[in-house]
């Protein structure tokens, strides 16, 4: 009799909810929004990576954060469907619990599609599921789980200017409780520049999703992955919170020393070299002290440079355009170029301002070694 009320009233069951999942393939239905997704790879060295599958990062209506995933397979099938903020509806899938490093949700399994899954978009939006929520941590937090290589938690703090540089050159992040370094690699780093440069105005308060904290050169690092997001200022409560704290506390904008964030690698010439060559194309300024085996002059290559930092200038309607400094009257000096032979690679040094040219270095030089001060591989 009960199941004939409910087949005449058109009652269905509430979706379940992701708390309520156990490994291995499940027949109910569920319900989510799907916050973010992208591409999970399987690093290569010097390479763009094996592409695995899509990941996925839902909330269902009682808040809880579960990571799904699309095998390469299906890919054809479901990308084209995916919209981030959207809600979905899901029968049919499989929990695994294979996923042991890098959690970026609160249930521990991983909600995959199978071959037997019905994936849908629902066209009409649920108020009742948030759009976002955020795992926030604090330095401490990042501190005691360094190097785990276990959960990928949020953080939120101010930029701060380092060494001197402007803002957009060398940000570095800064929490309420300390400072740390945020690195920023491949995808996610050409995401975030895109994003910063976008802004009318520099930003002040950055939050990173996903961060992965690691330890370099002794200074706690919270590296970027796949999985990351940036949010400025204004864009989420998280940012705008901490906005309205940071215009209470001014002070705390001068307690980060340059000095600690600034991490020295030693690098040799062909690893530059093969970092330069990796895709996408990447910028990046190195110190560097170099033994010169031989000097080959009477190159005619050359370029524009700006005077202050040496950066290839653009070429405005009426003036030339310094994409670095960001000065749109920069004043322009021709760099040349001069091929130096080591005993590992071919190199490429642009003659520095101030400096006397290679030529006359080689003139005068006494010795096989040669300090060459930020120089730039092109």
């Amino acid at each position: 009799m009960a199941k004939k009320t409910a087949i005449l009233t058109g009652d269905v069951s509430s979706p379940l909810l992701f708390r309520h999942v156990s490994p291995g393939p499940g027949d109910s239905t569920m319900q989510f929004r799907l916050i973010h997704f992208w591409e999970a790879r399987k690093n290569v060295k010097g390479g763009p990576g094996i592409f695995l599958g899509i990941e996925m990062l839902m909330i269902d209506e009682e808040g809880t954060l579960a990571q799904g995933f699309i095998g390469q397979n299906r890919r054809d099938q479901y990308e084209k469907e995916l919209r981030r903020g959207s809600i979905y509806t899901l029968t049919n899938y499989y929990a695994s619990n294979s996923k042991v490093m890098y959690h970026v949700a609160d249930q521990r399994l991983v909600i995959c599609i199978s071959h037997a899954s019905a994936m849908s978009k629902v066209d009409r939006d649920i108020e009742g599921i948030l759009t976002e929520r955020f795992r926030i941590h604090s330095f401490s937090d990042f501190e005691a789980n360094c190097d785990l290589r276990g959960d990928l938690h949020d953080v939120v703090g101010h930029l701060k200017l380092v060494d001197g540089q402007p803002l957009h050159q060398r940000p570095v992040l800064c929490t309420k409780d300390d400072s740390t370094s945020r690195r920023v690699m491949d995808e996610a780093a050409e995401n975030f520049r895109l994003k910063f440069d976008a802004c009318a105005a520099t930003p002040t308060v950055l939050l990173v999703t996903t961060v992965n904290p690691k330890r370099l050169g002794g200074k706690l690092s919270l590296s970027l992955m796949s999985s990351s997001r940036v949010f400025l200022d204004e864009e989420v409560d998280p940012t705008k919170e901490y906005l309205a704290w940071l215009t209470k506390n001014p002070a705390a904008t001068s307690s980060v020393n340059p000095v600690e964030v600034v991490k020295a690698e030693t690098l040799t010439i062909s690893e530059i070299a093969a970092f330069i060559k990796r895709q996408p194309v990447q910028i990046a300024y190195f110190d560097c002290i170099a033994t010169i085996d031989d000097v080959k002059l009477g190159t005619e290559w050359y370029y524009i440079a700006c005077k202050d930092c040496q950066t290839k200038l653009d070429r405005g309607p009426t003036t030339l355009i310094c994409p670095r400094c960001r000065n749109e009257n920069a004043t322009a000096v021709a760099k040349c170029l001069s091929m130096i032979m080591s005993s590992s690679a071919l190199s490429s040094f642009s003659e520095m301002p101030g400096k006397s040219s290679l030529a006359e270095k080689q003139q005068s030089l006494h010795c096989n070694s040669y300090e060459v001060d930020k120089w730039m591989m092109l």
